[in-house]
């Protein structure tokens, strides 16, 4: 892609100074560039095709789609997309006024792409979180560059009548007291390695609580493992209500 950075503006292509600028991208480089780009573009479309009809094949089975936009916290688009993992936890402690000012501007963006999920009838927005784990960051690292951000996105999308679906990923639970100020009753949390039980004391009248049973269990554990787990999250974590038992996350080569 890089030959592509030099790119003109298209609000500097008009009249005959536009045939000089479109000339500029008449070189090899550049056609290679736009076939990688091509390339590229038939693949995503082949693996949404795929999505899409997993999703209908579903769908005719009796279980409906389950999010209708996603989302992400400011701080992640920019540690996953653009600076990386090192680079982030850098930045936190190199240059924390621009990295806040970077997740101020990120946080519209999120926004706008949760609130798309009113255009397709599904009222509820997936929001997969990746770096606020107790493993990344501390807890003070938490409620400066991860939290602020996340808890607006969350309740921007509640004020707008959907229901953020959150997926808390990794061990969050030194985080749990400070994640149930949202409005009760307007969101899910699934947790994937979080203390489960620890959560339903503490988010018990907050949100519904998603998760966990452990994928290690799926795979090499015996169907008997898996029954007593299972009835061990029915028995203390749906106590009360307000809880959808899931896998702590996906798998393909789980046992049936």
């Amino acid at each position: 892609m890089k030959p592509l950075e030099d790119l003109f503006s298209p609000l500097g292509f008009y009249s005959y100074s536009g045939f000089a600028k479109l000339a500029t991208l008449d070189t090899p480089e550049t056609t290679r560039a736009f076939e990688s780009l091509m390339a590229s573009a038939k693949e995503a479309k082949r693996m949404l095709s795929g999505s899409t009809a997993f999703a209908e094949k579903m769908k005719q089975l009796g279980f409906p789609p389950q999010f209708g936009s996603m989302a992400h916290a400011p701080f992640d688009v920019i540690s996953d997309f653009m600076r990386g993992t090192i680079g982030a936890m850098l930045d936190m402690y190199r240059m924390p006024d621009r990295l806040l000012e970077a997740v101020e501007k990120i946080l519209p963006i999120m926004i706008q792409n949760g609130l798309s999920a009113k255009r397709t009838g599904l009222p509820r927005v997936f929001v997969p979180l990746h770096k606020g784990i107790d493993s990344f960051m501390s807890p003070d690292q938490f409620k400066t560059f991860y939290w602020p951000t996340l808890r607006r996105l969350i309740l921007a999308l509640i004020d707008e009548g959907l229901t953020p679906f959150v997926f808390w990923e990794g061990d969050c639970t030194s985080r749990l007291e400070l994640i149930a100020d949202i409005p009760k009753g307007k969101a899910v949390y699934l947790f994937e390695s979080s203390d489960i039980f620890k959560a339903k004391e503490v988010l018990r009248d907050v949100v519904c609580i998603r998760g966990n049973v452990p994928l290690s269990l799926l795979i090499a554990g015996t169907p008997d493992d898996v029954k007593t787990y299972c009835k061990k999250l029915i028995d203390v974590v749906e106590n009360g209500g307000g809880f959808i038992m899931h896998a702590s996350s996906i798998h393909e080569v789980a046992r049936p």
